[in-house]
């Protein structure tokens, strides 16, 4: 693969200060399934705007990764995600990182492209970036993360590989339609719903 380092526990501190340079960062986690209390964190996923992937493979029972958590927390770099909401409530619950500034794809893109119901990661790279994501490892065992497969390690960076320059094409999308100060609004309520998320509530805003 091109321009992926992999490691175990936490970044490096010579591609934290690489990192820390970039204006944003993508990021992307795999899991064993949907519930964080349940489903344990195996890796994290993390590409700058240079296209520089790093994989994190992240130990059982473990609950911090200082390098990491200064990199998600550092107020000058955009962090930008395909649903955020899940990622973030993950990184939270796991090691306490309260990830900030950050940028979801999956909002932007329900917020621009009103023209489809399409939002999954697969169909916006392709029509975004033109190209044809292979998600065949989507659903694996990302829990034995000593002998995570090449197929396995391609597909997390391609999860991350298009998501910066997506955010820009996004941008000018909802700025075009006057959509951007709503996408602003979503951005800001989001932690107030992880919180929800992660408190077990469901539906508080219904009737």
């Amino acid at each position: 693969m091109d321009k992926f380092a992999l490691f175990d526990q936490d970044l490096s501190p010579e591609i934290l200060e690489r990192y820390l340079k970039s204006g944003a960062i993508a990021i992307d986690t795999e899991t064993m399934g949907l519930n964080p209390y349940r489903d344990r964190l195996c890796l994290v996923q993390l590409c700058d705007d240079d296209g520089d992937v790093s994989a994190i493979r992240i130990a059982q029972g473990q609950t911090a990764a200082p390098n990491l958590k200064t990199l998600m927390e550092a107020p000058e770099i955009t962090k930008v995600f395909h649903f955020a909401r899940f990622d973030i409530a993950q990184l939270r619950h796991v090691f306490g990182i309260e990830t900030q500034p950050f940028f979801c794809t999956k909002i932007a893109s329900k917020l621009a492209r009103t023209y489809t119901s399409s939002h999954g990661l697969k169909a916006l790279v392709k029509e975004l970036m033109g190209v044809e994501l292979d998600k065949s490892a989507q659903s694996s065992d990302w829990g034995n993360v000593a002998a995570l497969s090449t197929e396995q390690l391609k597909y997390a960076s391609n999860d991350v590989r298009y998501l910066i320059p997506m955010m820009h094409k996004l941008t000018a999308m909802l700025q075009r339609e006057n959509r951007w100060p709503l996408m602003e609004e979503c951005l800001r309520c989001l932690p107030t719903f992880i919180s929800l998320d992660l408190a077990f509530y469901d539906n508080v805003f219904e009737h």
